[in-house]
């Protein structure tokens, strides 16, 4: 995108949201990316980006895994790799082992269904490949430690054993010496350490010539002497030796490893890149969950349509001090590519102006910006804007004279393709003549077809703008009653400066007011009064629509509510219904199903008894017993009907009315004995046990409505 002048970005603020980004980064590739953020022109470039962004931010939303565990810099072993000669340490290779890790996991991580769930994102990775080679050559040399395998070459596993039998033998000779010492009262506390690579043994300094040795030093306190005795002094030497060829067995197997390894320098340099290239992406899904970033259509011509939308570092500097953010409506189309904004100062022109702008070079940056998804945004190839004091000491240029210069690069380069920004047009000049110019270069706007925003005082440009075919109002919308700004962009009528109010609002005399009015013109000052008391109508009526719309969705809510009720409740009643029908069928069909089986035993019993009146007797049991259950229920049921439990078995006492739990009969308790009672049922007194009885009474009525 072509930018003009070049500290536009600087002005609308676009270095502080790619400083913002660089903090998300956490490698050098990234942070390299953001610092350098491009702003593309092509449609497949930017929904790429943006896709990609839209992706991992669902990823991170969702609490979903991705292998981007490791944050890994490293262009400068990669660099080394490709050098013919070079040796990497062991600490660098097990940098590149965690990098083809990494690379590992990520190809696995998209597997058939994430391929097709995360298109964008799989992109990244579908020019390159995973090479298994690269792990087998690390780990044939280097352990999980990231140390040389005793086995990595014949010679190294020679050497080692034999160092590590040298060192045991050191150690029993040093143990034996220091113990003959130490009986001596030659040793210090510390009794030994390792000087130079050497073990010696501290000895006090006053004995340091009664043993026989090398001197390898002192202590900073002179007292304590460290002597290699001279019964190791041949083992040191030859621990020394062997230490020295494993180093330099070490350093040969590394530099093959190296020279093996730069066959895959270029593939492990696409897994770096690979690596970062997550890693930007990853910064710019959680720049876009700070700013509550979104995805907005992308349409490949000059077009402007945002919904419900906020300048970023507004509304992160709003959020920090926990106010309200207000957001901002605007569509720019071939129908009304101009859109001039009038209204009081300090009532959010110049923010509306600059959130037009940032968001669309963020969302030509791949980023996603703080909107509805339902906005719209086209793709622009020119930038430009005019913002504040432009006066140039250097050139001895005015304020109005740079102004002019500006404008003329814009009337001379704008075209269907250019989103220019103009604050305060015609500023810095007389008015009347400031104000003509101003319409010159706004109808030379106009037909070049280029898109932007004008922010003005001038009465003539809000005219203008009310007839000119392309050119569109806008007020910010300011509460005359508390003289207080709204910071709210109203589309389709012009704005007020409301001068006089804020007169009122600073406490400037009345009388001076009143005698600045006398002074404007009367026409002049009838239509700004107008525009004031449209304002005001118009906040009324949206109060009150707002208020009605309340009501309304209050109203939906309250409906379904009640119709949620009134079918929750028939389907209570429906299913009550079934459970009762299906209860007594069930009971019915386990009644049936258990006689069944009852019944089929005693005839396989009969056909194998020898004596068959047992059999006999068996189901005469059995079907008395049924027939007496039956009975006996129908008996519960009329005592159901008639009484109701009060006491439980045992309670009964002297004129209780008591039930028998045997055959449901009630009576009246007459003699209590014991744990036997008389019970009169009817005109025969039937002594029962205690516990077979339960105390009821009569049910009441039930009362007639």
């Amino acid at each position: 995108m072509k930018i003009f002048p070049e500290s536009a970005l600087l002005q609308l603020e676009f270095d502080k949201v790619k400083g913002l980004l660089t903090e998300y980064c956490n490698t050098e590739y990234a942070r390299s990316k953001a610092e350098d953020l491009r702003i593309h022109t092509r449609r497949e470039f930017i929904e790429l980006a943006l896709r990609q962004s839209h992706e991992f931010k669902s990823l991170i939303q969702n609490a979903q895994y991705f292998p981007d565990d490791h944050a890994l810099n490293l262009s400068r072993e990669l660099k080394l790799l490709s050098i013919p000669g070079a040796v990497l340490t062991e600490d660098q290779f097990v940098q590149l082992r965690i990098l083809a890790g990494s690379m590992h996991q990520i190809v696995r991580w998209f597997d058939k269904e994430r391929r097709i769930v995360y298109p964008a994102l799989a992109k990244v990775i579908e020019d390159t490949y995973y090479e298994k080679a690269v792990v087998a050559l690390i780990d044939e040399v280097l352990d999980e430690a990231g140390s040389v395998r005793d086995n990595a070459s014949e010679e190294l596993a020679n050497i080692r054993m034999s160092l590590y039998r040298k060192r045991n033998e050191l150690r029993r000779v040093f143990e034996r010496i220091l113990s003959k010492l130490g009986k001596s009262g030659y040793v210090a506390d510390i009794e030994e350490a390792f000087l130079n690579g050497r073990r010696v043994v501290a000895i006090f300094a006053e004995h340091k010539r009664q043993v026989k040795g090398i001197l390898h030093g002192e202590s900073d306190t002179r007292r304590t002497s460290f002597v290699e005795p001279e019964e190791t002094i041949e083992l040191n030497n030859e621990v020394f030796s062997l230490e020295n060829a494993e180093r330099r067995e070490v350093y040969r197997i590394l530099r093959d490893l190296t020279a093996k390894l730069s066959v895959h320098a270029p593939l492990l340099t696409d897994w770096h890149d690979v690596l970062g290239e997550y890693d930007f992406i990853r910064a710019k899904a959680r720049l876009a969950i700070e700013v509550n970033g979104n995805f907005p259509i992308v349409h490949d011509k000059a077009h402007v349509h945002l919904v419900q939308a906020y300048h970023p570092l507004l509304y992160l500097y709003n959020r920090k001090n926990k106010k309200s953010t207000i957001p901002t409506n605007i569509t720019l189309d071939e129908k009304n590519r101009l859109l001039v904004i009038s209204g009081p100062n300090a009532g959010g022109k110049t923010v509306s102006l600059k959130t037009v702008g940032l968001l669309q070079l963020m969302v030509q940056s791949g980023l996603l910006i703080p909107v509805h998804p339902d906005s719209e945004l086209g793709i622009f190839k020119q930038l430009m804007i005019h913002i504040g004091d432009t006066q140039s000491i250097e050139f001895e240029l005015s304020t109005y004279s740079s102004h002019l210069k500006n404008m003329k690069y814009f009337m001379e380069n704008a075209n269907g393709r250019t989103l220019f920004f103009i604050d305060e047009l015609g500023s810095g000049s007389d008015p009347n003549l400031g104000g003509a110019f101003a319409e010159v270069i706004l109808e030379e706007l106009v037909k070049r077809h280029s898109f932007g925003i004008v922010t003005t005082h001038y009465l003539n440009l809000k005219v203008m703008a009310g007839k000119t075919p392309g050119i569109i109002n806008g007020a910010m919308a300011f509460d005359e009653a508390n003289l207080q700004p709204l910071y709210k962009l109203i589309i389709g009528k012009p704005g007020s400066s409301y001068t006089f109010s804020i007169a009122e609002r600073i406490g400037l005399e009345p009388r001076l007011i009143q005698r600045a009015r006398n002074l404007v013109d009367e026409g002049h000052f009838r239509l700004d009064k107008l525009l004031n008391r449209t304002e005001q109508d118009l906040r009324t009526l949206e109060q009150r629509e707002k208020e009605l719309n309340k009501m309304v969705r209050e109203n939906e809510r309250l409906k379904k509510e009640m119709e949620t009720v009134i079918n929750r409740e028939k389907h209570s009643q429906q299913v009550e219904l079934l459970k009762q029908q299906n209860r007594v069928s069930e009971d019915r069909i386990a009644y049936l199903k258990e006689m069944e089986r009852k019944l089929k035993q005693i005839l396989f019993d009969w056909r194998k008894a020898t004596d068959k009146n047992e059999v006999i007797k068996t189901m005469h049991a059995l079907l008395f017993k049924q027939k007496e259950k039956q009975v006996n229920e129908k008996v519960k049921k009329k005592f159901d009907s008639k009484y109701e439990q009060i006491g439980g078995a045992g309670d009964a006492q002297t004129g209780d009315k008591v039930m028998m739990k045997t055959n449901h009969q009630v009576g009246t308790v007459r003699e209590v004995r014991g744990k036997k009672a008389v019970v009169q049922v009817g005109l025969v007194p039937i002594t029962v046990a205690l516990g077979d009885l339960v105390v009821v009474r009569d049910k009441p009525a039930p009362e007639e409505t």
